[in-house]
């Protein structure tokens, strides 16, 4: 369940607007709101949500890379500073296209609620690409979901932060950015790709020497 709802969240805040072309006359999809497309991003967006030690790193990188703005630091700071890079990880497994994990479970938790439709593009034996729409329902969840559990808003928030680093960059591009870090390119198929907490804790303490330990 607790999958589901991450997801969900997820997938709530990375859906881009539906077309009639969407649509179509697939009549599931008459509520819906947004649509998630590709497996594949919605994978890697969720191993930054599932992996903060990562995404307080890529945090640092578009610190370090862009104009330094200091929200970013503080972001990755909030992070690296507490103990959620231990208490909220969640391992994902990589294989030949990067980070992943079967969704199957939850999503079919979402689809059986209504909150979620999965539509894969393609033909039998050959699926080129899956999408992923929320319907009106599942909003109307996720809104529910952060003004009655507030354990379980923290995935809004973070979904929210993840969506914003990733930007517009395609599932290609995500999963390129992904392999940049070392720990994550040489982990062996099928095993879990490691935390890398420790060095983005060093890293994020040579910047803010570096900074004159201006951001705390």
């Amino acid at each position: 369940m607790q999958d589901a709802v991450r997801l969900l969240m997820l997938i709530e805040k990375a859906a881009e607007p539906v077309t009639a072309d969407d649509i179509g006359g697939d009549g599931a999809l008459a509520t819906a709101v947004g649509v998630v497309r590709s497996q594949v991003r919605l994978q890697k967006l969720d191993f930054w949500v599932r992996n903060p030690d990562y995404l307080a790193n890529e945090l640092l990188n578009d610190y370090v890379d862009g104009d330094q703005d200091p929200t970013l630091l503080q972001l990755a700071g909030e992070i690296l500073d507490s103990e959620e890079p231990e208490l909220r990880r969640y391992p994902m497994l990589r294989y030949l296209f990067g980070a992943y994990e079967d969704l199957d479970d939850a999503l079919a938790v979402l689809r059986q609620a209504d909150l979620v439709v999965r539509r894969r593009k393609g033909r039998p034996g050959h699926v080129v690409r899956t999408d992923y729409f929320l319907l009106e329902a599942g909003r109307e969840m996720t809104l529910r979901i952060c003004r009655e559990f507030e354990d379980l808003a923290w995935y809004s928030h973070r979904a929210t932060l993840v969506v914003e680093l990733a930007g517009g960059q395609g599932a290609t591009q995500l999963k390129d950015r992904q392999y940049v870090q070392e720990e994550y390119l040489k982990t062996p198929n099928g095993a879990r790709i490691p935390s890398i907490t420790e060095r983005a804790r060093q890293r994020l303490a040579e910047i803010r020497a570096g900074a004159g330990g201006a951001v705390a």
